[in-house]
């Protein structure tokens, strides 16, 4: 193997966002690509042998999704979140992909079925000096990760 091949890990900086195929640059943070296991369900049949129960694999849960960015007069995400309120079924596809620093796709993870179920504006402070951050909330259906070719 030579020894100026280095693998180094990514950086977790330099992410794209994309809802529905529309590029959204401008989220600062992404949090919540968790795929959590199932809880197992306890089964025994009346004629097994032995006395114990056996383990099978239940329901998959996947943890919500939390994106944060700073407040500017793009408000498509509480125009979405609006719509979902008023009753629509305005699920869409969210996909996060990372990139490494030659800012070439490195590892996708894609969400099915999203929709906004909470959204916060941004803390005000007239003392403070930090960016106004709003945050979104997003369930989903199905969590898959890729690698990019």
């Amino acid at each position: 193997m030579p020894t100026d091949e280095r693998i180094d890990p990514y950086r977790s900086f330099n992410f794209i966002v994309n809802i529905d195929d529309t590029e959204v640059a401008g989220f600062s943070e992404v949090s919540g690509l968790n795929l959590e296991g199932s809880e197992p369900v306890e089964y025994r049949e009346g004629a097994d042998v032995e006395n114990h129960v056996r383990k099978l694999s239940g329901l998959r849960s996947y943890s919500n999704l939390t994106f944060k960015r700073g407040y500017t007069k793009d408000d498509s995400l509480w125009r979405w979140y609006t719509a979902i309120a008023n009753g629509e079924n305005d699920r869409r596809a969210i996909t996060i992909t990372l990139m490494d620093e030659a800012h070439t796709p490195v590892i996708s993870w894609n969400a099915e079925g999203a929709w906004i179920n909470k959204i916060e504006g941004p803390s005000l402070n007239a003392t403070g000096n930090e960016v106004s951050i709003e945050s979104m909330e997003v369930c989903h259906e199905k969590l898959t990760m890729e690698l990019e070719s």
